[in-house]
């Protein structure tokens, strides 16, 4: 077991005095026999009266709610979790589904429909020409090795770039730039794996480094596909490897953009400024 502490700290800043709007905050990571809650605490100021809930995909989620204007509002979540996740190569894969291609038995299909939909790609689509030249039809395979191949062919094929502006770029922007952010290759390898039919979702969560002068933590993002007997298994394809004790996760969607950490309004001068600070460390 590994225990780590991760601090999230978000700041925003307003030119004049504004009316804070709800809140919705998604910074509680999600509790599994693989990762426990220690401790935690969520420390808002101007004050917030907050609401729990658990939303569709059972993420955990906060409404904040505010009676007070303000020039500035900061979040600050401080969160102590137990890893168990040590060995995440040690899982079985039904045998039905242990070599792909294979199909999902029915009464899965109907649980797993929304992570399965995509759009109908001609051969010439550039998502499906991609995929065509990592795997061709009657190659032997296992379903897991093809996932691995997916996950370390972006990481070594492209480029990371951290980008500030919002929102996830479309498949075929990034295969036409060679470039993205950790977000952007989630999304990548999301819709490669539903374009060969395997069943995929999005997951934001925090990423533990080595501390360097540069590096102390960061928000995160990666995939999970359900493989049958083995269940939601993660891959990273930002850093080519399947998710381990270094990964927690918060939030899982089916789209990338439904699970942002913070979102809210407010009513007043245009002009905020966000500055957001993230830390994770191990604790001995």
């Amino acid at each position: 077991m590994r225990r780590f502490k991760i601090l999230h700290r978000t700041y925003y800043n307003f030119p004049d005095t504004v009316q804070l709007g709800p809140h919705t905050l998604r910074l509680r990571p999600k509790e599994g026999h693989e990762l426990r809650i220690e401790s935690s605490s969520l420390d808002i100021t101007p004050a917030a009266t907050l609401r729990w809930h658990s939303d569709v995909e059972d993420n955990s989620v906060a409404i904040a709610t505010f009676d007070t204007p303000t020039r500035q509002l900061v979040i600050a979540s401080e969160i102590i979790i137990q890893q168990f996740n040590e060995a995440p190569l040690d899982f079985l894969v039904d045998a039905y589904a242990a070599n792909y291609p294979f199909a999902y038995e029915a009464e899965d299909r109907i649980v797993l429909a929304p992570y399965l939909l995509t759009v109908t790609r001609q051969a010439s689509d550039p998502l499906a020409k991609w995929v065509a030249s990592l795997w061709r039809a009657g190659e032997p395979i296992q379903t897991y090795a093809l996932l691995q191949r997916l996950c370390v062919h972006i990481n070594q094929s492209f480029t990371y770039l951290a980008r500030e502006q919002p929102g996830v770029q479309m498949p075929a922007d990034t295969l036409a730039r060679g470039t993205g952010s950790c977000r952007d290759f989630a999304n990548l390898f999301i819709e490669a794996a539903r374009h060969l039919g395997l069943a995929a979702r999005f997951v934001s969560g925090y990423l533990y480094a080595e501390p360097s002068a540069a590096n102390y933590g960061s928000t995160h993002a990666w995939a999970d596909v359900f493989l049958p007997g083995a269940g939601w298994k993660g891959f990273d394809p930002t850093v080519g490897k399947i998710v381990g004790t270094d990964h927690t996760a918060v939030a899982v969607a089916r789209l990338p953009e439904s699970v942002p950490p913070v979102a809210g309004s407010f009513v007043g001068p245009p002009g905020a400024s966000l500055d957001v600070g993230v830390w994770v460390t191990e604790l001995k």
